[in-house]
């Protein structure tokens, strides 16, 4: 994201960080006795500096997540504007953006004594500042689906660990480009699919991976309905004066500014998202495909099914949709708006089904959290943004590496190319192409950024 409607040069951005650097060091900075690693706190040599680019209600959510940490520490937050309420009229709920960003992490940093507000965050409108920070280990990345891959490649390239939001890119090529930029560094990457650090969903996993469901034969991934109507005002209005539009918009075209298609509701439109289908197949697919030991694979065949869309040209996602696929072992998927919300599992000797907060099964006492689902055990993490850190770290591998964020949210690419060209597709996972299908390939791996913007640099 970049705060300024100018040309987006190297050399601006370097000459404009070269300034904020001396402005930085310039400034008095306090020091707080944790600083120093005194009184049993962590010494900032240990600790592992973090950048947040994306300042609305999930960059918040990560804030705070990350703000639990002594062994973690936010140096810089980014975001192209300084002040702003969501969805909510001005001045109600909570505020977001940089300036509340700022105070919320210099106010948790405070001399605990002294109550002197931390000092040294950097407060930045251009990503590249944080992404290119030497002083940065890692950089979060909490934006509109749009700009992820700018975002995420430029931190990578930089030698930054990356944790990203879901779904991981907004395009499939984006996609491939991420999954190979990680693979080719051997990256620190975790995708923001976090029901992964969640023991209800790994212990239904583990009651897959142990056979308790016998063989399998069916998936139902039930995922909420697109919107059907404005969830805001349609009316193409000036974009609020501290707010710029064209850093914001990025990569993307420049639609008209409107409040039903900004903050919040932006994912309606596909210039910037795919829909409620592609925020939410990151989560409960994913869930599918770890059961389906489906991380480095896919589905064979996917075919669109009962897409209806709004009657409104402020979205172009669908209201309702689902993708009918198959899997290697002869399991059929359904994943769709029309589904319970969750993931159901059936097998030949029975069936599970999890959402956030529940677990049911055909048998009881499987669903009882201390039922022992037997020795195969799925990768356990019991908090995602933790498991970050630790990765850093150890430098193993995290819980939802880029090639799983990828491949969950690959039904959902697909799904897009088949209902647009009305026929059911032939899926090779292991190359990542649709066999025969020359229209649907190039579909597929369409890719447009608007000038400047390129995925080169």
């Amino acid at each position: 994201m970049r705060g300024s409607r100018s040309s987006v040069s190297r050399r601006g951005f370097l000459k404009a960080s070269a300034a904020a650097s001396a402005a930085a060091l310039a400034a008095p900075t306090i020091i707080p006795a944790s600083a120093l690693g005194r009184d049993g706190a962590t010494a900032p040599s240990e600790r592992i500096t973090l950048g947040i680019v994306g300042l609305s209600s999930r960059g918040f959510n990560l804030i705070d997540a990350f703000l639990r940490y002594p062994d973690a520490r936010i140096v810089s937050v980014c975001d192209v504007t300084p002040l702003h309420y969501r969805d909510q009229p001005w001045g109600k709920g909570p505020a977001f953006g940089r300036d509340p960003a700022k105070e919320r992490i210099e106010k948790r940093y405070a001399n605990s004594k002294s109550g002197t507000r931390a000092s040294g965050l950097s407060v930045v409108d251009d990503y590249r500042e944080v992404c290119e920070a030497e002083h940065v280990d890692a950089v979060v990345v909490a934006t509109p689906d749009h700009w992820h891959a700018l975002c995420t490649l430029r931190a990578l390239r930089a030698g930054k660990g990356v944790y990203c939001e879901k779904p991981v890119t907004h395009t499939f090529h984006e996609g491939q480009l991420v999954c190979s930029e990680v693979a080719g560094r051997k990256a620190i990457f975790q995708t923001g699919s976090q029901q992964r650090s969640d023991h209800r969903f790994r212990h239904a996993v583990e009651l897959v991976l142990n056979g308790h469901l016998g063989q399998i034969r069916r998936v139902e991934v039930g995922i909420p309905p697109g919107y059907d109507k404005p969830q805001d005002d349609p009316t193409p209005a000036s974009p609020p004066k501290d707010l710029d539009y064209d850093a914001w918009s990025g990569p993307a075209p420049i639609l008209p500014y409107m409040r039903a298609r900004h903050h919040r509701w932006w994912r309606g439109h596909r210039a910037y998202g795919g829909g409620v289908l592609m925020d939410w197949i990151g989560h409960h697919n994913d869930i599918a495909h770890w059961a389906l030991a489906m991380d480095h694979s896919g589905p064979q065949t996917v075919e669109a099914v009962g897409w209806t869309f709004p009657e409104t040209d402020v979205y172009n996602t669908p209201h309702h949709y689902g993708m009918n696929c198959t899997y290697p072992g002869g399991v059929t998927s359904s994943i769709s708006s029309r589904n319970p919300i969750g993931t159901k599992i059936i097998g030949d000797d029975g069936w599970l089904y999890v959402r956030r907060g529940r677990l049911e099964a055909s048998d009881k006492r499987w669903a009882e959290l201390d039922f022992n689902p037997g020795p195969k055990k799925a990768y356990r993490s019991n908090d995602h943004t933790a498991n970050f850190l630790e990765c850093i770290r150890s430098r193993q591998q995290c819980i939802t590496p880029a090639e799983t964020g990828h491949r969950s949210i690959t039904p959902g690419h697909l799904g897009y190319v088949s209902q647009a060209l009305g026929r059911p597709l032939n899926w090779d996972a292991e190359n990542e192409v649709v066999v025969g299908d020359e229209d649907a390939n190039e579909l597929l791996n369409r890719h447009s950024y608007r000038e400047p913007w390129t995925l080169r640099g």
